[in-house]
């Protein structure tokens, strides 16, 4: 898979490497977190005019942060070392504006870091930014209006997608080598997809967060980056027991991630559903690319099955899993804060204030049959594999996609289904850089595991990324009209 010819990357060499590699080098001394911080806010500098990807920086904090390194955590797989980082703003960092993207907090600097955040920097993560997010992560393009809008650096007039967009960008310009971000309806998934990096939503409570939602499990923290493996370094860092969040749990993995990506086989098994019976409509161009990725996985010994199984009544399960999400999020809040509110945020609110018991007690018990079916999948198949999102980006002042292929939608969730089901059924996802569109676009497949399945889906995405010529490194915005 070749990286597109006319997207260079003039940044610094160290700020091409994988994070893996930045890292053995800051463990052997051969570099210094000084160094990496120098080499990323350069990189920073030249790059968010044409982007916005990281409009809130704390140098001063993250160069501090150096002389306080503790490598007292140097032998855990998840150490960093002093590596620069992203964190989205919808995620507290102690001393760092956060907005959440709305013009109510559009001046709030928290005075704790969320749980998250203390573990990323205890174990050796600088946190020089916040990225942008569309208002409080409601939506599939990045855009506020405290920061405006987050360009896709493939091409600066399109989407960039979202929650997670100025995450996925600023590791795709080589910002930084990593960056935190959050999933619902495919935040750290489409992003990725449309940004040409690897985004992974891990299982409910692995990468503990800080909520006054602490019961809701279908909002998750997970890691971004430019390959596999550094998914599954990130993943390591990030991972850990949080007693005072209800549902965190200690990773199950034996060894690492990233041991798991290193020791990754070709003999998959892959069971494929492009449409996911016929639930999500999807693009020629992307359909065309995801089989012949999965070609060249069986050109290398796995096996590819075109299946999938029952999913009843995923859309209604998922919508209304969203709006007790939103009703519980804001139940409380006060006007001063909602008055600001976009309008599809407002519409989220008030679709969930008027669920009924029958439409909780049915999401409750199809949920359930879902993640059973799911599980019977899962002893055929190492994982379910199938698009991220239905249509190439489109223009970056879109909010969202009302047709794809033909099939129109009224909600502006919906052109985002292929997200619903790993956040429904409570499953680890991953989004994987298969190539390249005609207009060179890069194009992702969705990878969906095991119930905490986390190292064989890590695994299953390594042998994928390896079949097509992966990864991808780090471009320079490809600037057309702005």
């Amino acid at each position: 898979m070749s990286k597109i010819p006319q997207n260079t990357f003039s940044g610094a060499d160290v700020c091409a490497l994988e994070a893996h590699v930045v890292v053995d080098l800051l463990r052997r001394g051969e570099v210094s977190s000084a160094e990496l911080l120098a080499a990323s806010f350069a990189r920073i500098a030249a790059v968010e005019p044409l982007v916005n990807a990281l409009p809130t920086l704390c140098r001063a904090r993250a160069e501090a942060a150096v002389g306080a390194l503790d490598d007292s955590a140097k032998d855990h797989p998840g150490w960093l070392g002093g590596l620069p980082i992203g964190i989205k703003d919808l995620t507290p960092v102690e001393g760092v504006r956060t907005t959440h993207g709305t013009k109510a907090l559009a001046d709030h600097v928290p005075e704790v870091s969320d749980p998250l955040v203390l573990r990323l920097e205890e174990r050796g993560g600088l946190v020089v930014g916040k990225t942008n997010t569309p208002e409080f992560g409601a939506g599939g393009n990045t855009f506020n209006e405290v920061f405006g809008k987050t360009r896709n650096p493939y091409d600066t007039t399109l989407n960039a997608a979202g929650s997670s967009g100025g995450a996925a960008v600023s590791v795709a310009t080589g910002e930084v080598w990593l960056s935190h971000g959050s999933d619902h309806g495919g935040s750290l998934r489409t992003p990725a997809a449309y940004n040409g990096i690897v985004g992974l939503r891990p299982s409910p409570g692995m990468c503990a967060s800080g909520s006054e939602l602490g019961f809701v499990i279908e909002g998750q923290q997970g890691p971004m980056a430019r390959s596999v493996r550094d998914c599954a370094l990130f993943l390591d860092a990030m991972a850990g027991f949080q007693p005072s969040i209800p549902t965190s749990f200690p990773p199950v993995c034996e060894g690492s991630f990233q041991q798991a990506v290193v020791e990754a086989g070709s003999k998959v098994r892959i069971g494929f559903a492009p449409d996911l019976n016929g639930f999500s409509p999807v693009e020629p161009v992307i359909d065309a690319k995801i089989r012949w990725a999965l070609g060249e996985v069986e050109k290398n010994g796995g096996l590819v099955e075109e299946t999938c199984p029952d999913l009843p009544e995923l859309e209604r399960t998922y919508h209304t899993l969203r709006g007790i999400l939103w009703a519980s999020a804001f139940k409380r809040a006060p006007e001063s804060l909602t008055k600001h509110f976009k309008k599809t945020l407002r519409d989220n609110t008030e679709f969930g204030r008027n669920l009924t018991i029958d439409d909780v007690t049915d999401a409750q018990l199809d949920r359930t049959t879902i993640f059973k079916n799911m599980t019977a999948f899962h002893r055929n198949f190492d994982v379910l594999a199938c698009p991220v999102v239905g249509n190439m980006p489109h223009p970056v002042d879109t909010e969202w996609v009302d047709e794809v292929n033909g099939v129109k939608f009224d909600g502006y969730m919906d052109w985002l289904r292929f997200a619903f089901l790993a956040t429904t059924a409570g499953l680890p996802a991953i989004s994987v850089p298969v190539g390249f569109s005609d207009a060179g676009m890069p194009i992702a497949i969705q990878l969906i595991g095991p119930h905490r399945g986390e190292a064989k889906l890590l695994a299953v995405a390594r042998a994928v990324e390896m079949a097509v010529g992966g990864p991808l490194g780090p471009i320079d915005p490809n600037v057309t009209h702005l």
